[in-house]
C-alpha cells in the first residue's frame, strides 16, 4: 500500500489498493468501505493493522481532505470477528494480548491524529470495535434503522477499549457514556441523534451520498484550518482555560499567515466566494 510521492513528503493517495477494505478518492474525498459485507463488515488483525497505516498515510496526502468512513450491505461494522479474533485471543499469552490491544488503540490514535476531518456513515449494525470507529470520527451521519453498541462488557471485557472512556463522555456525556459502556446495550439511530452521537439522519438509500456531500463540502473549506481546528479540538481536553487560550492564540496566528486566509480577505472585498487551496 506505497502511495505515490508527490514531493516532499506529500503524496498521492488515489492509487492505493488495500487488501482489506475498499478506497476510492472523489470530490477530494477518501472513501473506506468495509466490504464483508456477508459478516457484517467485521475487523479482523490485518484489517486493524492496514486501516491504522492508511490513516497514518493520510497525514501527508495532497489530494485527499475529508474522508467518509461507512460499511458495504446496509451494515457499518461488527466489531472485531469473532472466528478470527475473538477465538486465536483466548489462546494468547499476555505479551501477544498487550501487543493486540495497543494496535487496535493505534488505529484510534492515527485517525485522531490524521489532519482531514472524518465522517462516519453508520448503517445497520455499529457493535464493539465499529462503534469505536464511529466514535474515533470527526462527525456521524446515522439511519434510524441503525443500532450502536459498546459490547465489551458482554463479553466479560471491559468497556475501557480504544479511548471510549475517554472520548465517549465528550460526545454524549458522562452519564450517558457510562450507561452504555457498563451495560452494551444498543442505542437505535433516533436516540444517538437526540444524545449527539450523530450529528444527522439520514434515509438509508441516501446515507452514502449525505455522507460523501458533507465532507466534500469540508473538503471544500480551508483543509489547513480544519487540520489546525481538529489538533486543537483533540490538544485542549489536556489543557486548562487559559493554557487552551494561549494555544489557539498561536494556532489562529499560524493561520493567519497562510494564503488561504488571504485569498479569503480578497474573495470578501469582490463579494466572490474563497477558493481554499490548503496552503
Amino acid at each position: 500500500m506505497t502511495p505515490h510521492l508527490a514531493g516532499g513528503n506529500r503524496r498521492t493517495t488515489a492509487e492505493l489498493k488495500p487488501a482489506h477494505f475498499g478506497w476510492r478518492v472523489e470530490r477530494r474525498v477518501g472513501v473506506v468501505t468495509l466490504n464483508r459485507p456477508e459478516r457484517k463488515n467485521p475487523l479482523t488483525f490485518d484489517s486493524y493493522a492496514e486501516l491504522r497505516e492508511l490513516f497514518r498515510t493520510l497525514a501527508y496526502a495532497d489530494d485527499v481532505r475529508a474522508v467518509v468512513v461507512q460499511g458495504e450491505g446496509g451494515n457499518f461494522c461488527s466489531g472485531g470477528d469473532v472466528h478470527e479474533i475473538i477465538g486465536p485471543l483466548t489462546g494468547m499469552t499476555m505479551p501477544d494480548l498487550l501487543a493486540f490491544t495497543r494496535m487496535t488503540g493505534d488505529l484510534v490514535k492515527a485517525m485522531r491524529a490524521c489532519p482531514q476531518p472524518i465522517v462516519a456513515a453508520v448503517d445497520g449494525v455499529c457493535a464493539g470495535a465499529g462503534a469505536i470507529v464511529a466514535m474515533a470520527s470527526d462527525l456521524r451521519v446515522g439511519t434510524a434503522r441503525s443500532k450502536v453498541a459498546f459490547l465489551f462488557t458482554r463479553v466479560g471485557l471491559a468497556g475501557c477499549d480504544m479511548g471510549a472512556c475517554s472520548i465517549l463522555p465528550r460526545i454524549v456525556g458522562q452519564g450517558r457514556a457510562s450507561e452504555l459502556l457498563y451495560t452494551g446495550r444498543a442505542l437505535p439511530g433516533d436516540e444517538a441523534q437526540a444524545w449527539g452521537f450523530y450529528n444527522r439522519l439520514a434515509e438509508p438509500e441516501a446515507l452514502g451520498g449525505a455522507a460523501l456531500d458533507w465532507a466534500a463540502e469540508l473538503a471544500a473549506g480551508p483543509s489547513f484550518g480544519h487540520a489546525m481546528t481538529k489538533r486543537m479540538l483533540h490538544q485542549e481536553w489536556a489543557m486548562g482555560v487559559d493554557e487552551a487560550i494561549e494555544a489557539e492564540a498561536q494556532a489562529q496566528a499560524i493561520c493567519m499567515a497562510t494564503q488561504d486566509f488571504e485569498r479569503a480577505y480578497h474573495a470578501f472585498v469582490a463579494k466572490q466566494k474563497p477558493r481554499f487551496e490548503g496552503d
